[in-house]
């Protein structure tokens, strides 16, 4: 896993053994022990990292008006019941969620408006709820649904 994996070594002196792996991939996922030897004595921990992963397609950065699709998988064991996708939840105005019980969003044609933060929540039948976030970019144009734009004269127009 090198060089994804790194400890921090300032930490160790102050009894965090902390690993950190950046970034994660979906073949991360399993079962990690983590071993400490202090003189005579030996403390062992064991952690499980999941992964849940997000894909385009077409991967992003995403044409005006191409179909479309965003995948939303974990490596959870559970069974899905819901997924869930928030675009722009902490902006009021502009705020859409769409929920169904796959894990696949399709926006048949994607405008500028669709850029920005989207998360991905699943919901398992275990009552587990996962997400991630990440930063959708819409190349395209967006200005008028006119051809002429009129601007006074020593002003400036967009």
């Amino acid at each position: 896993m090198k060089p994804r994996v790194s400890l921090q070594d300032s930490a160790l002196r102050n009894g965090n053994f902390s690993l950190r792996i950046d970034p994660v991939r979906s073949e991360d996922v399993g079962l990690y022990e983590a071993q400490v030897k202090y003189k005579t004595e030996v403390r062992s921990c064991h952690m499980e990292l999941g992964v849940i992963t997000v894909t385009l397609s077409p991967p992003s950065p995403v044409i005006v008006n191409d179909l479309l699709l965003m995948s939303c998988n974990s490596s959870h064991r559970a069974s899905l019941v819901e997924t869930c996708w928030f675009h722009n939840e902490h902006l009021d105005s502009t705020s859409r969620t769409f929920c169904s019980s796959s894990g696949t969003l399709s926006i048949l044609h994607p405008v500028m408006s669709d850029a920005g933060s989207w998360r991905c929540q699943l919901r398992y039948s275990d009552k587990e709820i996962i997400s991630a976030t990440f930063n959708l970019q819409v190349l395209g144009f967006d200005g008028p649904t006119s051809p002429v734009v009129y601007a006074a004269a020593g002003s400036a127009a967009d």
